[in-house]
């Protein structure tokens, strides 16, 4: 009966202390959480394994990242993958297809994000660009001749229009004096002329006209004047020698002289009218895109992933050290709480845990038994 009790007594002992150290070992992983100190002597195995070698735990954390986890190569993979860049392209598509069916205006988007005024500004933008390419232009032509300044092609075909001017001109003229308006300014011009001459000029003109309309006289005949081909030669010629000069001049001159301000008032309106700000801003998304809807989701989208995915690909390497993925985990590590650290790894682990203190407990019973059987034996 003795030796009985002396064998379950040293299992007992033996389990207990078996149970306990495990169960120890596993909290100092952790515990505790900071160095203990009585009076200026720091107890030894204080802080616990895991918050004291933290530092060292972080800085292996992030090269483990780095070199095997999170690497050049995995991620290009990723970025070339063909289910990864279909995912992409749905989800750019879809995304699109949202903007496309908005109501909302480019107005209404912008000031969401804080900006107002958009059209005001936009304007600003396009006359401040305007006013810097005709300075930029202007600057290099200013002391050459208007015809080193207009392009070649231009010039020719404002040649060949000069024909077509003269043309509209006098038929602006044949069409004016054929009218009412253009036959009473004949007649008070034909009144004039005769009421500003005195004396017996006058009175020999008043004599041989007599009652006779001399607007019913004349207006024919400058009608014949204006419709003759002769006339048409003329003015053409007239025209062209006086575009020879114009092309002569200094574009300075003519800047001088069309006012700068003036000329680039005319530009802006132009500008203003082609781009049409106004419609831009107040037109809906879904109303403006609607044309470009095919295009954009069946064409754009698919290419512009493909570009990106081909870009990225090739500028992983810059980015990942750009972005020292290293230090990040290492910093996120270092202030990483530890309590959470534990609670987290005993979450995961804990049935785990349990059987390494129960087989310190298994082993710490046969340890005993093997005891107690060696001291019966010795005695």
């Amino acid at each position: 009966m003795e030796i009985a009790m002396t064998i379950i007594l040293m299992m007992l002992i033996g389990a207990l202390i078996g149970g306990f150290t495990n169960y120890l070992a596993i909290k100092m992983l952790f515990k505790p959480y900071n160095a203990v100190y009585i009076g200026k002597w720091k107890v030894p195995f204080t802080p616990g394994l895991i918050p004291k070698r933290r530092d060292e735990m972080a800085d292996q954390m992030g090269k483990l990242v780095v070199n095997h986890l999170l690497t050049p190569e995995s991620i290009k993979k990723k970025f070339i993958n063909a289910q990864f860049q279909r995912d992409m392209t749905g989800l750019v598509q879809k995304e699109l297809e949202t903007i496309m069916l908005s109501e909302k205006s480019a107005e209404d988007i912008l000031e969401a994000f804080g900006i107002t005024d958009g059209q005001a500004k936009t304007e600003n933008r396009i006359n401040l660009l305007i006013e810097k390419k005709y300075e930029k232009i202007i600057s290099e032509y200013r002391s050459r001749p208007l015809k080193d300044v207009i392009p070649q092609t231009l010039l020719d075909k404002m040649d060949e229009k000069i024909p077509a001017i003269s043309s509209t001109i006098l038929q602006k003229g044949i069409d004016y004096f054929s009218s009412i308006e253009g036959k009473m300014r004949i007649q008070r011009m034909a009144d004039d002329f005769v009421r500003e001459r005195s004396g017996m000029l006058s009175n020999m003109l008043q004599m041989f006209m007599g009652n006779i309309n001399i607007a019913d006289k004349i207006q024919p005949e400058i009608i014949k004047f204006l419709s003759n081909e002769g006339t048409s030669d003329l003015i053409t010629t007239l025209l062209k020698n006086e575009w020879s000069k114009v092309l002569e001049m200094e574009a300075a001159v003519i800047e001088e002289q069309l006012e700068k301000e003036q000329i680039l008032s005319v530009i802006k309106n132009i500008a203003h009218k082609v781009i049409n700000l106004e419609s831009l801003f107040k037109t809906p998304l879904s109303s403006f895109m609607a044309p470009y809807r095919t295009v954009l989701i069946d064409e754009l989208a698919p290419k512009s992933v493909q570009m990106l995915s081909d870009w990225l690909s090739g500028k992983t390497e810059m980015f990942m050290e750009r972005l020292r993925l290293a230090e990040i985990v290492r910093e996120q590590v270092s202030n990483f709480s530890v309590e959470r650290l534990e609670e987290m790894v005993f979450s995961i682990i804990k049935s785990e845990l349990k059987m390494i203190t129960n087989l310190g407990v298994l082993l710490g019973g046969i340890i005993g038994l093997i005891q107690g059987f060696i001291a019966i034996l010795i005695n």
